[in-house]
C-alpha cells in the first residue's frame, strides 16, 4: 500500500511540476499576492496573538481563572480539566494551533488518546483577530459582520461539544506547573518569538501552496467566478474570503458563506492538523467535526444577521 501511495504522489507532483511550467507567469503573479495577503492581512492579525497566548500557556493563565469556571466548563462539555486548558488556549490562539496544544497535552500525558480525538471533534477556533479584523474589517467593510461571524463560529463549536458531550471518558491526570514557574519572562518572550515567526513561515508557505494549486486548477478547468471561489476556501480559506467579499450578492450570503468556510478550515489548515498530529491520534474526528461546523455555524449566523441586522 505504501509504494502505490508514494507512486502516486510522485506522478502528482511530477504533474503539477509540468502545469508550473507551463504557466509560469501565472503561478509567479499567485505566489506574490499570496505573500501579500499574508504579510498585509494575517500577519497583522496572527502575530500578536500567537506572542500572547504562547507567553499565557508558559505562565498556566489557567491557574488565575476562578475554579468554578473551570469547573461549570468541564462538567458542561464532560471533559477533564486538562482538556478545558487545551480548550482555553485555542480560543486565544486560533487554528492550527488546536492540534498543536492536543498533541503536546498528549504527549505530556495529560490527555489520553480517546480525550484528545474526541476534542478534535469541536476544538476549531480561527484566531479571533483574523475574523475581526481581517475578514469583517478588511474583507466585508463592516466591523458588524465580523463580530457575528465570530460569535457564530465560537457557538458552532459549543454545539458540537454539548451534541458529543456523553462520548468522552475524560482524562484524570493533571498539569503540574512548577517547571513553567521557573522561567524567566526574557527566555519566555523570546522563545514565544521564535515559535510565533516559525508558524508564521509555516502558515505562509502552505497558503502559497494551496493557492497555486487552486489557481491552476480554475485556469486549467475554465471554471466561472463562483466555482473558482468555492475551490480556492476548499482548498485554503483566504484567498476564498477576499474574493467572496468582492462577489455582488446580498450581505446576509457573505456573512453565512465566510461564516461557514472559517469553520470548516480549508484543507491547507486540514494538513497542517495533520502534520501536528503525527499518526498517534487520528484525524477523522477532526474532518468530521469540522462538517457538523460548517453547517451549524452557517445556521446561527443566518438566524443573527436576521435578528441583528
Amino acid at each position: 500500500m505504501k509504494k502505490y501511495s508514494n507512486l502516486l504522489i510522485t506522478i502528482t507532483c511530477l504533474i503539477l511540476l509540468i502545469f508550473i511550467i507551463s504557466n509560469k507567469t501565472l503561478v509567479s503573479n499567485t505566489i506574490l499576492l499570496s505573500f501579500s495577503i499574508w504579510f498585509n492581512t494575517l500577519v497583522p492579525s496572527m502575530l500578536p496573538m500567537f506572542i500572547l497566548s504562547d507567553i499565557l500557556i508558559n505562565y498556566h493563565f489557567i491557574d488565575y481563572i476562578p475554579k468554578k469556571i473551570i469547573k461549570i466548563i468541564s462538567r458542561a462539555f464532560n471533559i477533564s480539566k486538562n482538556a478545558v486548558l487545551v480548550l482555553l488556549l485555542s480560543i486565544i490562539s486560533g487554528f492550527p494551533s488546536n492540534a498543536r496544544n492536543i498533541k503536546t497535552a498528549y504527549d505530556m500525558k495529560y490527555l489520553t488518546k480517546e480525550e484528545s480525538e474526541h476534542l478534535l471533534l469541536f476544538n476549531h477556533f480561527a484566531n479571533p483577530l483574523f475574523i475581526l479584523t481581517t475578514v469583517g474589517l478588511f474583507f466585508l467593510n463592516n466591523r458588524k459582520y465580523g463580530i457575528i461571524i465570530f460569535i457564530s463560529h465560537i457557538l458552532g463549536s459549543i454545539t458540537i461539544a454539548l451534541l458529543f458531550r456523553r462520548k468522552n471518558n475524560p482524562t484524570k491526570n493533571n498539569f503540574n506547573t512548577k517547571k513553567l514557574q521557573s522561567q524567566n519572562f526574557g527566555t519566555i518572550l523570546s522563545n514565544s518569538i521564535r515559535r510565533t515567526i516559525d508558524a508564521l513561515l509555516m502558515i505562509s508557505i502552505t497558503v502559497t501552496i494551496f493557492l497555486v494549486i487552486g489557481t491552476l486548477i480554475t485556469n486549467i478547468f475554465h471554471l466561472n467566478n463562483k466555482l473558482s471561489i468555492l475551490t480556492k476556501s476548499i482548498l485554503e480559506i483566504t484567498m476564498g474570503l477576499s474574493e467572496l467579499a468582492k462577489l455582488n450578492i446580498n450581505d446576509i450570503y457573505k456573512v453565512v458563506l465566510s461564516t461557514m468556510i472559517i469553520s470548516f478550515g480549508g484543507f491547507s489548515i486540514h494538513l497542517q492538523v495533520i502534520t501536528s498530529l503525527d499518526e498517534e491520534i487520528k484525524y477523522r474526528n477532526y474532518f468530521i467535526g469540522r462538517i457538523y461546523h460548517l453547517f451549524i455555524s452557517g445556521i446561527i449566523s443566518y438566524l443573527l444577521m436576521k435578528i441583528i441586522i
